[in-house]
């Protein structure tokens, strides 16, 4: 994490001599220090998760500095806090860490008087199974998980590129052996094997859990990796011809390759047995020091124009109505990002698992690694 630490010794320096002339001096300079510290709002937050000059906008409108640190998952983030990391105001977690956050207790409830841009949100985003009421959570973006293909290799393979039967089936993967990542996540990689199987993503029969496992196992052989991140790139240069990966991930690839010249597209669809949508929410924590800067910044990124700044940079989709008309034609025409009525009905949260199920689904991990 980045440090929060301030110059020390220049500033006892500083206190000694004001103190060598007048006690109040001392008083003045203290209150000062104590004012600059407190005029931050301290964000946790995934990496690349907020427009740079919406960050200046935000700095401008409340007169404070906004420091961020990053984590690149919701384990991450969950275990860091755990540790005893603290100070955050604000925390960006997907659906099922927030979940998690609610059981202990870490969160603080919002105080909805104070955010009159909440009727923004599309309600299809709001009360969740996650955050019923939306007590704790206001949604900020969202991803679909899916597949990322080079177009003109897999048409000249004849492959599919609408079904999760091209990264588990082998009478599609001998034809791209070596050129197919998924990613490296036990849920995200489980939840895609039982949609193919036809269940949800969040079925936890453990006989189906080993259906999944047997069907991923079979696969393994053919994937060149497993990979959160490396697959942009990849995707993007031509070394992969087909990824399981993030919306945004695709998104940035697609716009790689077209800037670099490549002699060759990146596509992306949802697979028509369905996946997960990654509904993210800003959240404040129960440490906290500025739950009212904290409520002011939720308010700013619910007026549409903030909010879709961050599409634009990075094509993350958007719960925000009043975004849209700022949204790159593009972005908010691509079903991929902006699912249409028939797509959403295919798409399901993740929810958190209880201990069992997480032991069990860590050993089908470990096991998957291993074969």
């Amino acid at each position: 994490m980045k440090s929060r630490r301030f110059p020390r010794v220049a500033l006892a320096s500083f206190v000694l001599v004001c103190a060598m002339f007048t006690v109040g001096c001392a008083r003045q300079d203290e209150n000062a220090v104590s004012a600059s510290r407190e005029n931050v709002l301290y964000l946790f937050n995934w990496n690349n998760y907020i427009a740079p000059e919406t960050v200046k906008h935000f700095e401008k409108l409340c007169n404070c500095k906004f420091s961020q640190d990053y984590y690149s998952d919701n384990e991450e983030m969950l275990a860091k806090l755990a540790a005893g990391a603290s100070g955050y105001d604000l925390i960006v977690p997907t659906g099922n860490a927030i979940d998690t956050l609610i059981r202990q207790g870490a969160l603080r409830p919002l105080d909805k008087s104070l955010l009159p841009n909440l009727k923004n949100i599309n309600p299809i985003y709001l009360d969740t199974a996650f955050d019923p009421g939306n007590i704790y959570s206001v949604p900020y973006a969202y991803t679909l998980t899916l597949l990322g293909f080079n177009q003109e290799k897999v048409k000249e393979l004849d492959l599919p590129t609408d079904t999760w039967a091209i990264i588990f089936e082998p009478k599609y993967l001998e034809k791209i052996k070596g050129r197919v990542t998924v990613l490296d996540s036990q849920r995200e990689l489980m939840a895609a094997a039982l949609r193919y199987l036809g269940y949800s993503v969040n079925d936890a029969d453990e006989s189906h859990w080993k259906q999944a496992t047997d069907l991923i196992v079979r696969a393994k052989p053919y994937w060149a990796a497993f990979s959160n991140t490396s697959y942009i790139k990849e995707l993007a240069i031509g070394n992969l011809w087909v990824a399981h990966g993030y919306s945004n991930d695709m998104f940035q690839a697609a716009m790689d390759a077209k800037k670099t010249g490549r002699k060759f597209t990146i596509g992306y669809s949802t697979p028509k047995e369905g996946t997960v949508l990654s509904l993210d929410s800003m959240v404040l924590h129960q440490r906290g020091s500025r739950p009212d800067l904290a409520h002011q910044f939720i308010n700013f990124m619910l007026d549409g124009k903030n909010s879709a700044e961050l599409t634009n940079l990075i094509g993350s989709g958007n719960p925000n109505s009043a975004a849209l008309q700022y949204i790159q034609p593009e972005i908010a025409e691509n079903k991929a990002i902006f699912p249409d009525a028939e797509s959403l009905v295919r798409l399901e949260m993740l929810r958190d698992l209880d201990r069992k199920q997480r032991r069990l689904l860590s050993r089908l991990w470990t096991e998957i690694k291993l074969r």
